[in-house]
């Protein structure tokens, strides 16, 4: 045991620690410019404010919660970092816009570390269950099957599946209170029985269940969960589904890449696949939670495709130099891609809420040989909007005849199908645009930057 120091009140070191980040936020307060007048059909969004492992993540979770599509950012950072982005449609809400300049410039972004909840609301009107483990047909129908005996009405739930493996986050209350679940014997049952369900008959891995309080940022814990059951090592050939081409090319394989940039102890991260919503987020999200921090970034997504390429150095200082730590982040960011993809039919559901509904529904998903790779529940009022991907046990499309069978038993108005999976349309092919750091820059502030030597090109 270390000896204690003499005259030494740990408490009271504590609270002066606690004073002075207090007094480093307030001295590095972030600067947000939200400027209409730069694009005709882009809304730019500048920040300027003091690097700190997280504080982009926290940046571009803002955006992201508000739907807002990111096509072009720009990162610098050495001492200091900005970050232009131009989303999807210009904004032109003035109480989006303030929310944007409030979030950015009052939230500290002091994220806790890898492994510990994200952005937990102080009130406990839900009780919050995390669920990993392999995935397999049915699985979700026997989840919500247990909270249904248990009298555990969900209230929302976000489900992902990527590479036989399956994360959930669900949230419930006492059906008995209309609260978060009080009783622990009731929670310790909930945990015991959910983990005999997550573990099966299968040995590959370990499942993992745990109960809490409160509200997590449920992507942003998605990604954590995934990473941390490994999804993005390969596996062997011992049962699991097989993978489903997507509609269009949405599951054609990212190409990423990482190089060093020795003379400035850099890593450069080059990925290039199909755009999408929340792929900045997703990208951003696994590098923050594998420690790395990003010092320069590009982001182009003029067209079907992007470009993204970032600078980032481990969180001690250094840059990937080893084969195997390369090959890992690669698996990584390529698994943090594709683990929101959406593979196989959707299906929205939108009824009167009640007890015992999810595992009405699902259970008539498994009878007919339907397993949902993929889910979004949510509730408001005593109205449920849920948004189901099925494909067939095998991991094929759905036979037309199972839907409109299963349509009929759950109600043809209440069970919708939304989808094009059987007529998909190709997307026109555009020639790909790549935007480097050391490219012709658009921006006066990227050519300053360049000029004084504090950002340079890498090919």
């Amino acid at each position: 045991m270390p000896a204690s120091v003499p005259g030494m009140d740990w408490s009271s070191s504590l609270d002066v620690y606690d004073e002075y980040e207090k007094l480093i936020i307030r001295m590095n307060t972030p600067r947000v410019v939200i400027d209409n007048a730069v694009c005709e059909n882009a809304t730019l969004v500048k920040v300027d404010s003091a690097n700190k492992h997280g504080i982009l993540l926290e940046a571009v979770q803002v955006l992201t919660e508000l739907n807002l599509n990111i096509n072009k950012a720009y990162v610098s950072s050495d001492g200091r970092w900005f970050m232009d982005d131009e989303n999807g449609r210009k904004l032109t809400d003035e109480g989006v816009i303030g929310y944007i300049e409030k979030r950015l410039a009052t939230n500290p972004c002091v994220l806790p570390l890898f492994g510990k909840p994200v952005g937990l609301d102080a009130v406990a009107e839900h009780t919050a269950i995390e669920l990993t483990g392999t995935d397999r047909p049915g699985l979700l129908s026997e989840i919500f099957a247990v909270l249904g005996d248990l009298k555990c009405n969900v209230v929302e739930a976000e489900v992902w599946t990527h590479n036989r493996r399956v994360a959930c986050l669900v949230y419930v209350t006492d059906e008995d209170t209309g609260a978060a679940i009080e009783d622990q014997q009731k929670i310790c049952k909930t945990e015991e029985l959910l983990l005999n369900v997550m573990r099966g008959n299968s040995n590959i891995r370990e499942a993992k269940t745990v109960v809490s309080m409160g509200f997590t940022h449920t992507e942003r814990r998605l990604h954590q969960l995934m990473f941390a059951d490994r999804d993005y090592d390969k596996l062997d050939e011992t049962g699991g589904r097989a993978s489903l081409p997507l509609k269009g090319n949405d599951n054609a394989k990212p190409l990423v890449t990482v190089d060093n940039c020795l003379d400035r102890g850099y890593s450069v991260v080059t990925v290039q696949c199909k755009d999408r919503p929340k792929l900045l987020f997703d990208i951003v999200c696994s590098l923050t939670d594998m420690e790395y921090v990003v010092f320069h970034a590009t982001i182009d997504s003029q067209g079907p495709q992007t470009f993204q390429e970032y600078y980032i150095r481990h969180t001690d200082g250094r840059p990937v130099y080893s084969e195997a730590e390369k090959q890992r982040l690669i698996q990584c960011l390529e698994a943090a891609i594709r683990r929101r993809a959406s593979e196989g039919m959707r299906l929205e559901l939108c009824t009167n809420d009640r007890v015992g509904l999810l595992s009405e529904v699902t259970r008539i998903f498994r009878e007919n040989g339907m397993s949902v790779t993929k889910a979004e529940v949510s509730t408001r009022g005593d109205k449920v909007a849920d948004v189901f991907y099925v494909t067939d046990t095998a991991g094929n499309p759905v036979d037309a005849k199972t839907v409109e069978a299963v349509r009929q038993e759950i109600g043809l108005s209440i069970l919708q199908v939304k989808d094009d999976y059987m007529h998909p349309k190709s997307p026109p092919r555009e020639p790909a645009i790549r935007f480097s750091i050391g490219d012709l820059f658009k921006s006066k502030s990227e050519r300053i930057l360049y000029s004084l030597g504090l950002i340079k090109s890498y090919s």
